[in-house]
């Protein structure tokens, strides 16, 4: 490796050091709930409320992105944004997966928060999720 390879590996690995992974419930240095699983967020948050007819759901769900059981995980980890440069959900970093800023509405997204027309996730429900993300976006 050259040193101008060496110092560009250098400065790669310190950007990612300073990436910003806070979470909307707790700092970094506050593990995530480790009972944040795939399994609990497809059951409390994406069957009730986005795996719905007309929304991530059928036939034609929206932007392509299905939150169905069996394939919300296929549809979400890793998965570019059809709105933004933003990965659906990056592994690790909620504050870089789309899915965590749309559902806490921030002021960057294309559209309104989700879930549309009603209220915004409760605070555990969006912790959960976050958790999920900041675990790793495993799927358990």
């Amino acid at each position: 490796m050259t040193g101008r390879a060496a110092a560009l590996t250098l400065l790669l690995l310190a950007a990612a050091a300073c990436r910003n992974s806070e979470t909307v419930t707790a700092g970094p240095s506050t593990p995530p709930d480790p009972t944040a699983t795939f399994t609990r967020v497809q059951r409390e948050v994406f069957t009730p409320s986005c795996a719905l007819s007309g929304c991530h759901a059928g036939t034609s769900p929206q932007l392509g992105m299905v939150l169905e059981a069996g394939k919300a995980y296929g549809s979400l980890v890793g998965v570019l944004s059809v709105e933004t440069s933003l990965l659906r959900v990056f592994p690790g970093l909620p504050n870089d997966s789309y899915l965590v800023v749309k559902l806490r509405g921030d002021a960057a997204i294309l559209g309104s928060r989700m879930p549309p027309n009603g209220p915004a996730l409760p605070s555990d429900k969006l912790a959960l999720v976050v958790d999920w993300v900041r675990r790793g976006a495993p799927n358990d």
